[in-house]
């Protein structure tokens, strides 16, 4: 509505909400080792090569925004590792998206990993497909309107 006072972007954006959860480089690092089976902190630690405070900050972070828990694996001394919540699985295609554009855009040689579906041993691809015809959709064919959370983010003050 004309005169419509919004809260700030960061409110009512769902990327810039996302990326304040995951959008640095070492918290995406973390969450492709934790979707590849990496889940106890040391492993973390030496596969990623990042600094111990690091990795737990963002591995706190993580938990407050209930994209991963920490479960116990041991008793004595008490050991925990890392699993994706339900949050946190969504996020596949996030990170598929993130590897399919690097490996089209930043990898010269070709993909260094591929991503085989289990049931037919076939490499997978990214594509953003419609719900209700499934058919592919390019990015130039998507438009956007405002949808039914804009309201709920909105101060309620109009002129």
């Amino acid at each position: 509505m004309p005169g419509e006072l919004l809260p700030p972007l960061e409110d009512r954006c769902s990327i810039a909400r996302t990326l304040e959860a995951v959008g640095d480089r070492w918290t995406l690092l973390i969450l492709r080792d934790l979707f590849r089976g990496v889940r106890r902190f040391e492993r973390l630690h030496e596969d990623l090569g990042i600094a111990r405070n690091l990795l737990t900050d963002r591995l706190r972070r993580l938990e407050d925004a209930e994209i991963v828990q920490r479960v116990p694996y041991q008793q004595r001394p008490l050991r925990h590792e890392y699993r994706l919540t339900a949050s946190g699985r969504d996020l596949s295609p996030a990170l598929i998206a993130l590897m399919s554009w690097g490996d089209r855009w930043q990898a010269e040689d070709g993909p260094p990993t591929l991503l085989i579906h289990d049931a037919c041993e076939t490499p997978i691809q990214y594509t953003v497909r419609c719900p209700s015809c499934d058919e592919p959709v390019a990015a130039h064919h998507i438009r956007s309107r405002p949808g039914p959370g804009r309201h709920s983010l909105s101060t309620g003050v109009a002129r």
